[in-house]
């Protein structure tokens, strides 16, 4: 397998805008096809607590979104900014 087939075809910048704007409710990870993490988070945007616990989560993949650690559904990086 070449390293290129490892690499999302998803893009960095648009992950990142919609986790900076709408990451309690788990949009980036609805963009990346991880729709059950994404129902996860926006259920738990629900109530103070749980958006404590999404907020924190949201931070977590801020992170891992610009320094390139963030992965799709498939498993795959993602690694190109556009």
């Amino acid at each position: 397998m070449s390293i290129q087939s490892e690499v999302s075809e998803k893009a960095i910048l648009p992950a990142f805008l919609l986790s900076f704007l709408g990451g309690l409710l788990g949009l980036h990870r609805f963009y990346v096809g991880k729709v059950g993490t994404g129902i996860l988070m926006a259920l738990l945007s629900i109530t103070i607590v749980g958006m404590v616990v999404s907020g924190l989560w949201n931070l977590i993949d801020l992170v891992m979104i610009v320094s390139g650690k963030f992965t799709d559904s498939s498993g795959r990086t993602i690694r190109n900014w556009t």
